[in-house]
């Protein structure tokens, strides 16, 4: 069974915990895990420590996805990019989700809590962890990206 791991600062809270009780009120047919690995009230918390709990949880389960959510995604993208093997892409719309899994075979997605809702958040999500990479040409650009500061 597929595991997408969940995080979030004290911003993307409230709306972490509506993602993941909409997901899993449909869960029967998905068939994900799903693990919430922080942060667990709207008190005020560092979102480095989320971003890497998820990154750290994506590299070492096989098929695994990471669903990251800040005020805008942007700070829990850039602490989550900084882990080698880690593609983490700050997505709006299905266009960008798209590209962000067939092009540049990201493994988490990164979301703005503010002016949204779960249930515009759940099919972006979705749509992450179905859409495959497709390689080829973008399979070469991606393996620059991961051999970066090996040299």
């Amino acid at each position: 069974m597929p595991t997408i791991f969940f995080g979030s600062d004290h911003a993307g809270f409230l709306m972490k915990k509506e993602v993941i009780d909409i997901i899993q009120s449909f869960n029967t047919n998905e068939k994900w895990e799903i693990k919430d690995l922080g942060c667990y009230s709207v008190e005020s918390c560092d979102y480095p420590e989320f971003a890497f709990r998820v990154a750290r949880n994506v590299l070492t389960t096989e098929g695994s996805f990471g669903v990251l959510l800040c005020g805008t995604g942007i700070g829990m993208s850039i602490a989550a990019n900084k882990m080698k093997g880690i593609k983490c892409a700050l997505c709006h719309n299905y266009s960008s989700v798209n590209m962000a899994r067939q092009h540049n075979n990201a493994n988490i997605i990164a979301l703005s809590s503010r002016g949204s809702s779960g249930d515009m958040m759940v099919p972006l999500i979705m749509a992450f962890c179905k859409t495959e990479f497709e390689g080829g040409i973008h399979e070469r650009r991606v393996n620059m990206i991961d051999n970066m500061g090996n040299s």
